[in-house]
This record gives C-alpha cells, structure tokens and sequence, in this order.
C-alpha cells in the first residue's frame, strides 16, 4: 500500500535526522493533504536538507530548491520568456528545470519575496496554478515548503504565511541527542543512494485522492466546537481555513492505516499558530480534545505531550497577575487574562515535579479567588 510506503519513507528520515520526528510527520501529512509547509528557525536546523533528503526520496518526482533575496526576479523562480517565441511577439515562458514543473518545492527566507514575484507565487501557493500574463499552467507540485528564521512584520507578506497552512518551528536538537545526531550525519555522508525508501510520485497522488475520500462526519461535531474555542481565544482560523483543516485531519487518518478519522488526528490542528505565543496556547487546547480519544490506532505524535518549563508557567501566572491590578482593564482585556489562565491551568497538570506542580496551582487558585472578589 502506498500509505505503508510512505511510512517507511517517513522512518527512514527519522533515523537520519534526529530529533525531528515532529517535522517529518508533518511533511507526511502536506503531502497527503496537499498543503503546504512552513518551518520556521534559525540557519542549521535542517530544514533544507530534511526537504531536500524527503524530495530525493519521491521516485519520478523532480525537486525545485530556490533562496529567495529582495533582489530575486521572476525569471529565477519561474523561468526565463523563450527567445524563440519572443521574436514572434509570444510571451511564453520557458519553465523547463523551474518551479513549474517540480513536484516539491523549497523555497528558503521565503519572507524575502519581493512584489515582483509576490502575486504569481500567492497563486501557486493557493491554487497550484502558475499564471504570468495571459500564460495559464496547473502545476504538478505535490507541496510547496517555505522557511524562515523570522515571522513577516509586513502586512503584505502575512498572505504569503496565510497560504502555508501548517506551521512548525524548528528548533536546534537536544543536547542529549547530540551524539546521535554527529552519528547519523556521518552516516548521511557517506549513505549510498541505492539503499534509500522511496515512494512514487503516482503514489502520493493516489493517498491525495483517497484522502479526500476519509469519513471525518463522526468528529465534525467536536471540530466545530473547537474551532469556535480557538477563535474565542483569539487564533483566527477564517472559514477557508476552516474548511482546508479538514484535509490535515483526513491525511492523519490515512497515514494510520485508517478511513475514518478520530478525536486523535486533532493532533495536527496544533501547527495552525500565526505567531509563537500561540503554540502552547494551541497545545494545550488540542491536548484537552485528544485525551477523550480511546483509539489504540492513533498517530504517534497524537501521544506526544511536551512536558511544560515549571518557570516558564510560573513566570507567566505572575504576569497575569500583575496585569489584573490595573484598573483599567476592558472587559475583553480581562476575558483574555481568564481564558489564558485557564490554558495555564491546563498547561499546570503536566508538570512532572509534585512540588513544583502544587505551588504553581496555588498560585493559580489564588489568583482566580481574586478574579471572583472583583465581579
């Protein structure tokens, strides 16, 4: 089945790249949906080369890898016009070896394109379709992945982030693991190509397919209501984001071997930030979903809980704190600290030190009797 193969694609990047399971599975999962895939951290994290090693692994594919500078011109990304046809009076672009025509594509400081090549690519990201002047082509891109090591400031360029959906942050691996990192990058090194996992292109197209095929209807319910959750704390999902969630969900489903989806595949609705303040907010809030799920047959990042920094949690309660003293607060300003609160409370279980653990609930039982004595 295809779905096994590419999972044994899948592993084989694991055991390459350490510590960037998390990455890698979501890959999986923008390639079955047919979304795209943002991963934001700073310069040798891997980001490049995990797409890179992903790309040499989809069989009868080609790659398209591009660095993207304020300086960068369509002609780069897209290709140049044909001279040929030029002389005939004929735009044509000649798209061959170019973004165009490859099945996965990277583009790299994404956030750097410039408004020459801005409105081309925020239709190739969205519809898959690359149209310059009165040229219209559907490219055969299985997914787009951009990176960054920074969000966009500009308004402009928060477009370009919007036709991403899935958002990872690529951190540096734990110092724990660095043995084992040194080890598998020296095996890459010297790998041989022929022992590689691959997965056809065909065959992705084929999981695309079968995933728009996955029955989602028995937890439509519980999605609505998240959503309505994740807006009223302040994380946008629009209705167009709304509706393409769904496909991540499906392509979770799939990927485990299974055509109905469960409370489990909420897991991938944790990438969905704008901003980096949001991540624990959404961790927490999908966490509190999936642990209703009593499906043995759930993905393995579904299962994966990040442990909480004691400090991190208590620094944060005490800011809460300081900012209900003000007597200015709008009532939307205070909903806000409640809702946070709440989320902290959540984010307080899964401290692993008993001490640490009761003193930060009672912080957190102590702020909530003063939030009581002020309605």
């Amino acid at each position: 089945m295809a779905a096994e193969k590419l999972n044994q694609t899948l592993s084989q990047l694991k055991k390459t790249f350490i510590g960037k399971n998390e990455i890698i599975d979501l890959l999986g999962i923008g390639l079955i949906a047919r979304e795209n895939a943002f991963l934001l951290g700073p310069p040798g994290t891997a980001k490049s080369a995990i797409v890179r090693a992903l790309s040499d692994r989809i069989a009868q594919g080609k790659n398209f890898e591009y660095l993207l500078t304020r300086f960068t011109e369509p002609n780069e990304i897209f290709g140049p016009f044909d001279i040929r046809k030029l002389k005939d009076g004929e735009l044509v672009t000649n798209t061959e070896g170019m973004m165009p025509e490859a099945s996965m594509i990277f583009l790299d400081e994404i956030f750097n394109a410039n408004s020459a090549i801005l409105n081309s690519l925020l239709m190739a990201l969205n519809e898959k379709i690359f149209r310059r002047g009165k040229e219209t082509k559907k490219l055969p891109a299985l997914m787009f992945v951009g990176a960054s090591n920074i969000l966009p400031e500009d308004e402009a360029l928060n477009a370009l982030l919007d036709r991403f959906l899935i958002r990872v942050k690529c951190d540096y691996v734990n110092p724990d693991q660095l043995h084992e990192v040194l080890l598998a990058g020296w095996k890459l090194e010297n790998s041989d190509a022929e022992d590689l996992a691959t997965i056809d292109a065909d065959e992705i197209k084929q999981l695309q397919a079968a995933c728009r095929n996955v029955d989602i209807s028995g937890i439509r319910h519980d999605y609505v209501n998240l959503v309505h959750s994740l807006r009223n704390t302040g994380i946008k999902v629009s209705d167009r984001r709304a509706v393409k969630l769904q496909n991540l969900i499906a392509a979770s489903a799939l990927i485990c071997g299974r055509d109905v989806a469960t409370l489990s595949d909420f897991w991938v609705l944790k990438y969905i930030w704008d901003t980096e303040e949001q991540i624990e907010v959404l961790e927490s809030m999908i966490n509190a979903v999936i642990e209703k799920d009593t499906n043995s047959a759930a993905h393995s990042q579904a299962t994966f809980n990040k442990a909480p920094n004691p400090e991190e949690v208590i620094k944060d309660v005490q800011l809460l704190v300081a900012r209900w003293q003000d007597d200015s607060l709008s009532f939307e300003e205070k909903n806000v600290i409640k809702d946070k609160l709440r989320y902290l409370q959540t984010r307080c279980d899964w401290i692993k030190d008993g001490e640490q653990k009761q003193y930060i609930q009672q912080e957190i039982e102590t702020l909530w009797q003063t939030i009581l004595q002020t309605l």
